[in-house]
């Protein structure tokens, strides 16, 4: 395997990614796919962030809008006003923390990093903002560049490809090209598991998740209780936590540096197993 970037700038700050990291989710929303990963009152969000800090997270990843399937889309103002004070309380009582916003909008990307978040998390890869790209550029911080066939609409609508693992590499491929044009150093794939892809197109991307390596760049695999676990093994979001682990272990034999999770202590039970078989392969 290939041996991609090890390091991310976040704002001054080095992320080491020579081992895993983990990314915890909170949801600033009303109608994510998972309730267990819903917050809209600052206390409970704040001693979710506490919860999964200490089980092992480096990273707080704070979304005010979700990109499930048949989500609707709200405008930057909205978003800004159910984060920003979230961003904000975070960054003041965890400073140690790494805060990654979920967003598909230059103007929530430049607030958040004024309130202290130090990580882009787009699921549109620029799509629906033309000035999320130069806005990263000008901001200086890594972005996570995630492919999705169609818009969170309609995207799970009969998501077709002629070879899903080649399309994806390809789109990598032209959209890294442009954010390095436009000068951004620090940039993570995620394939976008659920976006756009059917259950047969997920397990084929997880299986070729090593091939992302030729473009240099860390890869995140955002797996946790999806619907291509729970759909398959016909239960529940709320039932897919051991479905999750199986597949994060995969993901990280693949080459995966960063899960995005909802269930901070299992996936780092899974990265100190994985380092067991790592270190004595």
């Amino acid at each position: 395997m290939l041996n991609p970037q090890t390091t991310l700038n976040c704002a001054g700050r080095l992320l080491n990614l020579d081992k895993p990291v983990i990314m915890g989710i909170i949801n600033v929303t009303p109608d994510s796919f998972y309730a267990g990963s819903r917050f809209m009152e600052l206390d409970d969000i704040l001693r979710q962030a506490e919860i999964m800090l200490t089980d092992g997270a480096q990273i707080l990843d704070v979304g005010g809008m979700s990109s499930r399937p048949g989500a609707t889309i709200i405008t930057a103002e909205e978003e800004v006003q159910r984060i920003a004070p979230v961003i904000d309380a975070l960054v003041k009582h965890f400073p140690s923390a790494i805060v990654s916003v979920d967003t598909i909008y230059g103007h929530t990307a430049k607030v958040s990093k004024d309130l202290g978040a130090s990580i882009i998390n787009d699921v549109s890869a620029g799509r629906l903002d033309a000035t999320m790209y130069p806005i990263v550029a000008e901001l200086g911080l890594p972005y996570i560049l995630m492919h999705m066939q169609g818009m969170p609409g309609t995207m799970q609508t009969n998501p077709a490809y002629t070879d899903v693992v080649t399309e994806v590499l390809d789109f990598f491929i032209a959209e890294v090209g442009k954010l390095r044009a436009l000068g951004v150093k620090d940039i993570v794939l995620d394939p976008g598991f659920g976006f756009g892809k059917t259950i047969a197109h997920n397990y084929q991307l997880l299986n070729s998740l090593h091939i992302f390596q030729v473009l240099d760049a860390p890869v995140l695999a955002g797996l946790s209780r999806k619907s291509m676990i729970y759909k398959l093994l016909k239960t529940k979001p709320e039932e897919a936590l051991n479905g999750t682990s199986v597949l994060h272990m995969v993901a990280l034999q693949q080459g995966a540096k960063l899960l995005r999770v909802h269930d901070v202590k299992p996936a780092m039970e899974v990265i100190k197993l994985w380092e067991m078989l790592e270190n004595e392969s």
